[in-house]
């Protein structure tokens, strides 16, 4: 990416993602559109106003600024699209046409978020595959499959460099809530502030996932960045794994680039109770358990692992450790690093950390 173009930069994400581009490739060379006057986004780079269904003016921005990456954030979100799905429809689909179609025309690559909410009640809840069923039932996940759909056509049809993540609801302190499924989060802070009280609309046994902006904004860059000759998956990807347990620390689970999947190292944390067995060969088992989740989610096994390091809290648990571990490995075993280290967090006994490439 050199010169990038955001449309829809004055929403939830766009106003972050502006800042965040202009950081890493310089102001001069990310221009925020959107069909209202930002002047926060104005002042520290180039700004025009834009309606996206404006096939020809957005064309002509392409054209002048010499863009190369369009990321497309124009959509109307799932609780204001119920309200009124025709304009859902028109607005969603109709970006996302004009961006296919100029990407096409001035050979640029196109970022679109797509979102879980592509899935639907048939979809599976736990370990929901890459490739799967999805059945929605609300406008906002209509648009989402079709829009996946429709971006994987431009690749096939026209080799138009096309690439989206899905994402969970998006919590942010910058911008106000946006009509979103998830706002709630966010929006009961602002409501305890205004009139001290607020009903949450998600029943107690509902759990709805959340991804932190920063982290969103990583997977934008760190996609469209990747060498699209070694991406599997263009529109779009699923990677953090449900089954596995969250990260503890500012990381991610796993990144795939270039064709390698890197895991993070895995504790031996049920994802599920968020407990810790006691014995090390049980700890060994649930750390090889998560690992497999993960490979799972991006769409690989344990015949792709080349190479794994286990850090051992006490060096003694290498036979023990090592008679579980040859129970996930039945082919050709991986390249490996073993040593104790002083501690691990949360007191583990073992963690284990992995590299697959198909």
């Amino acid at each position: 990416m050199k010169r990038i173009l955001i449309v829809g930069a004055g929403g939830q994400i766009g106003s972050e993602l502006t800042v965040y581009l202009r950081k890493i490739y310089g102001d001069a060379h990310v221009v925020a559109t959107d069909m209202r006057e930002c002047k926060s986004l104005g002042e520290s780079g180039p700004f025009e106003v834009l309606n996206a269904l404006d096939a020809t003016a957005m064309a002509s921005v392409v054209a002048r600024h010499r863009i190369d990456t369009i990321f497309n954030l124009v959509a109307l979100l799932s609780a204001v699209g119920e309200r009124n799905p025709q304009m859902a429809w028109n607005v969603n689909m109709g970006a996302l046409n004009n961006s296919l179609e100029v990407a096409r025309q001035h050979h640029c690559a196109l970022f679109t978020p797509s979102s879980i909410g592509a899935f639907g009640p048939t979809s599976p809840k736990e370990k929901t595959p890459q490739d799967t069923i999805m059945q929605p039932t609300t406008i906002y996940g209509v648009c989402k499959v079709t829009g996946e759909l429709l971006s994987n056509y431009y690749h096939h049809k026209y080799g138009v460099d096309t690439r989206s993540v899905r994402f969970p609801g998006i919590i942010s302190n910058v911008t106000l809530p946006g009509g979103g499924t998830t706002d709630y989060a966010v929006e009961i802070y602002y409501e305890a502030v205004k009139s001290g009280r607020f009903t949450c609309p998600v029943p107690a046994d509902v759990y709805m996932d959340m991804i932190y902006m920063p982290d969103a904004l990583r997977a934008c860059v760190e996609l469209m960045e990747a060498d699209p000759a070694k991406l599997r998956h263009r529109n779009s990807f699923n990677l953090a794994s449900p089954a596995a347990p969250a990260a503890v620390g500012p990381y991610s689970q796993a990144i795939e680039a270039n064709g390698t999947l890197y895991l993070s190292g895995q504790l031996p944390i049920d994802g599920a109770t968020g407990a810790m067995p006691e014995s090390i060969e049980a700890q060994t088992r649930q750390s090889l358990t998560n690992i497999g989740h993960i490979l799972h989610e991006a769409g690989y096994d344990f015949t792709h692992v080349v190479k794994t390091t286990v850090l051992l809290q006490h060096i003694t648990d290498f036979a023990a450790m090592n008679k579980v571990y040859a129970e996930f490995f039945t082919a050709e075993m991986p390249a490996r690093i073993c040593f104790e280290v002083a501690a691990l967090p949360k007191g583990a006994l073992v963690e284990i950390d992995a590299i697959a490439v198909k």
